[in-house]
């Protein structure tokens, strides 16, 4: 892997002045309109502390600018109050352009996601993959003195991101219709599961809960056995709306010298993601049925057993119906056979013609397979595992790896998709719980 990057940040007005690490890093920036452009990102969560090390406790503030160079978002403050996934992949992105992101974490346990497995150097595989390049600050919010110092982080940042239970902000007076009065330049996102209006408003929601609620669950797997997404796919859509409304927010904070509340709901977020299912089964049509690790309506479109193996291939056009049948498997009968004349037939008749294919392929080698798909132009791929992504050759030939370190020590991470071309990234340090708090209210006057 190569060597960890170093942190950077890019300006979204001209930086006027930066403080030096002994004294807090904190950068302060202006745009055309004017005014104050600040970044603090804080998380709330109920975390163990995992780290007794002294070298990780009471780190200064991370320098986003500490090598020169920019990033998108360098400037930014962002304080965040989160926990489990959609929030912290949200601010985690904002870190990766640039922005200062402050994890505001409960004392001593810290966000709860640091626990559910000790895969990563006896870290949680969860946490390392969203909090890479944050500072954590621990806060007991139900201590006045805590909140006091909350708020008082909050008159110098850009930017709230909280996903804590529904109402939870509002009791604590953390709510944008009582911080905009103060502060009318701040964004505040608001991530929960059902939007903080309507009748599930104060409905507690989880990733797997939202993946059923949104019609998810009826959309995947085989018939009788629906299946769960591999991946927390529902806090990932709100995490990234969460991020590109932020954006979006940012931007028109430039133009109107404003701030805004962003609703963002995991629900609408999914709902989003599954509008191709929805307007297929429009005005009471029948949805797609169920097929498994196959497309739903195009054929061939999915896994076929090899000898040793199984490969994916996929067409979707009938020219590449012809190319297949005449130079892969060498059956140009089948482009004169009824049930195949069509992608809607080939896909009506789908057993027949997966028994015909497989039959062709069960006497070759996948990796034969692939490479005689690849000569003649026919879309594939491999049937890839964890341990085959970790050594994937197109990753590797990109560079996408960089090491960045922990608690724990150093572990290998992607660099974030598709950055500009030119622009470094920022990989920074994942941290314990409270690592940066002595900084922080240093830095912000706050006495303890």
């Amino acid at each position: 892997m190569k060597s960890m990057a170093s942190s950077r940040a890019f300006a979204i007005g001209a930086v006027r002045s930066l403080t030096t690490p002994t004294s807090g890093t904190y950068i302060h920036a202006s745009n055309r309109t004017g005014f104050s452009v600040r970044t603090l990102a804080v998380s709330n969560t109920s975390i163990r502390n995992l780290n007794s090390s002294a070298s990780y406790r009471n780190s200064e503030p991370i320098d986003p600018n500490k090598t020169g160079a920019k990033l998108p978002l360098d400037g930014i403050l962002v304080v965040s109050l989160e926990q489990a996934i959609a929030g912290p992949f949200c601010t985690r992105q904002l870190a990766d352009l640039g922005a200062r992101v402050i994890k505001v974490e409960r004392p001593g346990s810290g966000d709860f996601n640091r626990y559910h497995d000790t895969r990563v150097k006896g870290l949680c595989s969860h946490f390392v993959w969203t909090n890479r390049s944050k500072e954590s600050l621990a806060l007991d919010l139900k201590q006045p003195s805590d909140l006091s110092a909350l708020k008082k982080i909050l008159e110098k940042a850009d930017i709230l991101v909280q996903n804590l239970a529904p109402r939870a902000t509002e009791r604590m007076g953390l709510d944008y219709q009582t911080l905009k009065t103060q502060h009318p330049s701040l964004i505040v996102c608001d991530i929960s599961g059902y939007g903080s209006t309507g009748p599930y408003r104060n409905k507690k929601a989880y990733d797997l809960l939202i993946q059923a609620e949104s019609g998810f669950l009826s959309m995947t797997g085989s018939p009788g056995a629906p299946a769960k997404s591999g991946i927390s796919i529902a806090d990932i859509a709100a995490g990234t709306t969460a991020f590109n409304n932020i954006l979006a927010a940012i931007i028109q904070r430039s133009k109107i010298g404003e701030g805004c509340r962003l609703d963002v709901s995991m629900l609408e977020s999914m709902a989003e993601w599954m509008s191709f299912p929805m307007y297929y089964a429009y005005d009471g049509a029948e949805p797609p049925k169920l097929a498994g690790a196959e497309h739903a309506s195009i054929y061939p479109y999915g896994p076929f057993e090899c000898k040793d193996g199984v490969v994916m291939l996929g067409m979707q056009n009938e020219r590449e119906w012809g190319i297949f049948c005449e130079k892969v498997f060498g059956r140009e009968e089948l482009l004169k056979d009824e049930r195949f004349r069509n992608t809607s037939l080939r896909s009506q008749n789908r057993k027949e013609l997966k028994e015909i294919i497989e039959e062709c392929f069960k006497s070759s080698r996948a990796e034969d397979v692939l490479e005689k798909l690849q000569s003649n132009g026919i879309a594939n791929a491999k049937m890839t595992d964890m341990e085959g992504l970790w050594d994937h050759p197109q990753l590797k030939a990109r560079g996408r790896w960089m090491e960045v370190e922990t608690p724990n020590g150093s572990i290998p991470a992607l660099k974030p998709a598709g950055a500009a071309e030119g622009l470094d990234v920022r990989m920074d340090r994942i941290p314990s719980v409270g690592e940066h708090s002595e900084a922080i209210f240093k830095e912000f006057g706050i006495e303890r």
